[in-house]
């Protein structure tokens, strides 16, 4: 192997190839004093995300252990299971609570189970809100700007009576691919069985996030699907862009620079944000993905998978994945 340089890499892209990839290292060192060799080293390790680790059928007991641990004392600790209630998955988040004129964010723990979605404040305990899975009917992502003008993502939630809550996440994406997951069919109008499955497009983006300073130019992952668009760096712990389908009116590509290359930025105009900026080193099929998408809810059909990239043999393979 020889040391390269690639401008447009950045430490977010370097991140993804490791969690995504992994990385194998055989290390054999000798230290030695005075020309004699005292001390060996032998090191053969792998370094990857854990996703990775199971599909090549390593770490697998530690894992379910690890999963099982959490169910039986976290999970049960903090939250009082109903009898046969299953506990799927937590994350940090909040409620916001809106009580006429007044409204204020309440941090807790968000709690998943087979049967309820619970958000949890330990200290003082409280349960702060709470509803059963066969009584939410709308699941959606919702982004705002916070104080600072970065977006942050929420969960909207509709409920059986016509009420709403609004709750926020640590990864909201994560959160509503499990609501949708867990009750097919069931979670609101956007929501068709199958629906949270299908990947319309996927595959790395770079999202010009607006900051005070100036936008920046940051790597990471894309995945539009029929309800929406999700980017996400791996150095982020939650996606800094989530974008409903019925949010996007429409989308071209500029001219202009990118980390992608000259004439690869992708402009979204959107209802919420105004416009986004991002950019792809394949920015033809993102853009004949967003706009399959854009066209097909306006006529209110269900849109399909774009055709697949061509691989370097010639063969199309089964899922797209933009590198």
């Amino acid at each position: 192997m020889k040391p390269t340089r690639d401008p447009r890499v950045t430490l977010d892209d370097l991140v993804e190839v490791l969690l995504d990839k992994g990385a194998v290292l055989h290390l054999d060192l000798i230290i030695s004093v005075a020309d004699i060799p005292l001390i060996g080293v032998n090191l053969r390790a792998a370094v990857a995300g854990m996703e990775t680790m199971l599909e090549h059928g390593m770490m697998r007991q530690w894992d379910e252990h690890t999963r099982a641990w959490v169910e039986g004392s976290s999970a049960r600790r903090d939250l009082d299971l109903r009898d046969g209630e299953r506990h799927v998955a937590q994350m940090h988040g909040g409620h916001l609570l809106e009580e006429g004129v007044y409204t204020a964010w309440r941090p807790g723990t968000v709690f998943l189970t087979d049967r309820r979605l619970v958000v949890l404040r330990r200290d003082p305990r409280e349960v702060l809100w709470e509803a059963d899975l066969s009584a939410v009917r709308a699941v959606r992502p919702e982004t705002e700007r916070s104080a600072g003008g970065a977006p942050r993502t929420r969960v909207r939630l509709e409920v059986e009576g016509g009420g709403t809550a609004l709750l926020s996440a640590a990864d909201p994406a994560a959160l509503c691919e499990l609501l949708d997951r867990g009750r097919p069919g069931v979670l609101g109008e956007e929501v068709r069985p199958g629906a949270a499955q299908q990947v319309l497009a996927e595959g790395h983006l770079w999202y010009q996030e607006p900051r005070r300073d100036g936008p920046l130019w940051r790597g990471g992952t894309g995945r539009l699907t029929p309800g929406g668009l999700v980017w996400k760096s791996p150095l982020d712990a939650r996606p800094a862009l989530a974008l409903p389908a019925d949010d996007l009116l429409g989308v071209g590509q500029v001219a202009g620079r990118s980390p992608g290359g000259e004439g690869t930025v992708l402009e979204l105009r959107t209802h919420s944000l105004g416009v986004v900026a991002l950019a792809a080193t394949d920015p033809a099929h993102w853009l004949a993905s967003l706009r399959e998408l854009t066209e097909r809810r306006a006529t209110g059909q269900a849109a399909s998978p774009a055709p697949a990239l061509p691989s370097a043999s010639g063969a199309t393979p089964a899922t797209t994945t933009a590198h």
